[in-house]
């Protein structure tokens, strides 16, 4: 018998007074009670989106915020660069190519960043771009792509070209802010550090994008965005809302603004930092330099048959669930998630654990050593 710790890099654990808020039975979507609910939401979410524009909110998966934003910000035939280094950046591309667009791909080797003058030159060298599409944490490599850097070279190419962003692992766990990182559209899911089971998916929008979206004649319905923002107008959407996950989403967003935003993005750093300096203590190679290290999600290589028996005695001998990798990367890697309700003392708890099974299975003594090196960091910080 043993406490369940989920460490994944989505789902992730929900408090408990956002589960206790989402019991606490429905109300009608079309009452008052829901309209309030919805007033009071609004100007609290957008702190967390780093925006002073309106959030949609869809009762969908965190990939509908994805096609969302694809299909009503880009027109029939125009030319799309979608930056590809994992495989969301390849769900966003399979999205892109589902659609009548001209697709352009600029891959970037899994575990890397995109490097922001190799991506300028390969923009300079295509015609009429009118969207560019990034990652800002590509969750199945824990890299984090520099997107200010990013966003700068897009409006550099053209003032009217829009940069939409995937923040579905990073809304929540790192600092963002559209205006100055050129961002038109910030899209994430409810799942990951935003505390909430799936079933929630939320597009930030700036007025450039708005208008772009309300001139785009492609066929919608379900994600013609334009219909979300008119009923945020009026505190209310255009489907029928996934109620309860609304309800925990204020709870969410009251615990954030409680221990502050900042404070939630410096635990999220220093939760990283701390696990990236334990892992490296006890021999292992981590998959990302540390200045694209993402705030969310550490993934780190072993051989296949030691990441094996690493994840699997973390689930059955102390009951924590970690994610293994995706595509080329699976058996070459393991991904820790951090992110949401977790805090310090849990990366504690996951790097123990691991100096346990290391040190059986290399028949080595790497007891202390990894909670050393994270205590180290945890304190200097302070």
């Amino acid at each position: 018998m043993y406490k369940k710790m989920l460490m994944t890099p989505g789902p992730t654990p929900i408090p408990e007074k956002v589960n206790q808020r989402m019991a606490e039975g429905m109300i009608g979507h079309r009452s008052g009670d829901f309209t309030e609910l919805m007033r009071r939401i609004k100007p609290k979410i957008k702190d967390v989106f780093g925006t002073k524009d309106e959030v949609a909110i869809l009762s969908s998966s965190g990939t509908s915020s994805l096609e969302a934003a694809m299909v009503n910000l880009t027109a029939p035939d125009e030319s799309v660069v979608v930056i590809v280094s994992g495989a969301f950046g390849a769900r966003f591309e399979a999205i892109a190519k589902t659609y009548p667009y001209n697709v352009h791909t600029y891959e970037v080797e899994w575990g890397e960043a995109a490097d922001p003058d190799d991506f300028k030159k390969f923009l300079s060298q295509l015609d009429n771009v009118k969207v560019v599409v990034s990652q800002a944490c590509e969750t199945s490599t824990a890299v984090l792509h520099p997107v200010t850097e990013l966003g700068k070279i897009v409006k550099d190419y053209d003032t009217d070209a829009l940069f939409i962003v995937d923040g579905v692992s990073s809304v929540g766990g790192m600092k963002f802010n559209m205006e100055e990182s050129k961002i038109d559209c910030l899209i994430s899911g409810s799942q990951k550090a935003l505390m909430l089971p799936p079933g929630l998916a939320f597009v930030a929008m700036n007025q450039n994008a708005r208008q772009k979206g309300r001139d785009n004649d492609i066929p919608r319905f379900y994600l013609d965005l334009n219909q979300y923002f008119d009923s945020l107008d009026k505190d209310t959407t255009p489907f029928t809302p996934a109620v309860s996950l609304i309800q925990g989403l204020e709870a969410v967003l009251d615990s954030i603004a409680e221990e502050g935003l900042e404070n939630v993005f410096e635990r999220h750093g220093r939760m990283r930092d701390m696990l990236r300096a334990g892992l490296e203590a006890l021999d292992f190679e981590l998959l990302v330099e540390e200045q694209y290290a993402s705030p969310t999600v550490t993934a780190f290589k072993s051989s296949s048959d030691e990441l094996s028996i690493i994840k699997d005695e973390l689930k059955n001998n102390f009951g924590i669930t970690i994610a293994g990798g995706q595509k080329h990367l699976k058996g070459q890697i393991l991904r820790i998630g951090h992110m949401g309700y977790m805090f310090p003392a849990d990366v504690i708890l996951v790097l123990s654990a691991l100096e346990g099974i290391v040190s059986k299975h290399r028949q080595k003594n790497y007891y202390g050593k990894a909670i050393t090196k994270a205590q180290e960091v945890f304190f200097n910080d302070l």
